[in-house]
């Protein structure tokens, strides 16, 4: 073999995929985050999600996912992928503009109690 050869289907033999069955248990309910909180080793990527409500200092993790790097890196593919299309059927998912940290703009609260806006 050449140093230039490669190990993989030749481009003349069309690629076969398998197809994976995946189980939802009935019982599987949904939970929602509105905020991850992602870490990591060199080994694994840890992927917390909580729910952080407004006007409170806390949150709370509800799941977490822990993968691996390789893993990680498909799901971001993947979610990029999925942003992508969806922009494309329902418009462009807009931001925040400002010198802020994005999480400053949807996760501030107040040090005021219910019902004491000014």
């Amino acid at each position: 073999m050449s140093e230039n050869a490669t190990p993989e289907t030749p481009a003349d033999q069309p690629k076969t995929t398998k197809k994976v069955m995946i189980d939802m248990p009935k019982e599987l309910g949904a939970v929602y985050a509105n905020l991850a909180l992602i870490s990591h080793t060199p080994v694994e990527v840890v992927l917390d999600f909580a729910q952080l409500l407004p006007r409170s200092p806390r949150g709370r993790v509800m799941s977490r996912i822990i993968m691996t790097p390789m893993h990680a890196k498909m799901l971001q593919r993947a979610l990029a992928q999925n942003v992508s299309t969806y922009e494309s059927k329902f418009g462009e998912i807009r931001l925040p503009q400002s010198g802020t940290p994005l999480a400053d703009d949807f996760f501030r609260y107040s040090q005021e109690g219910p019902g004491d806006e000014g």
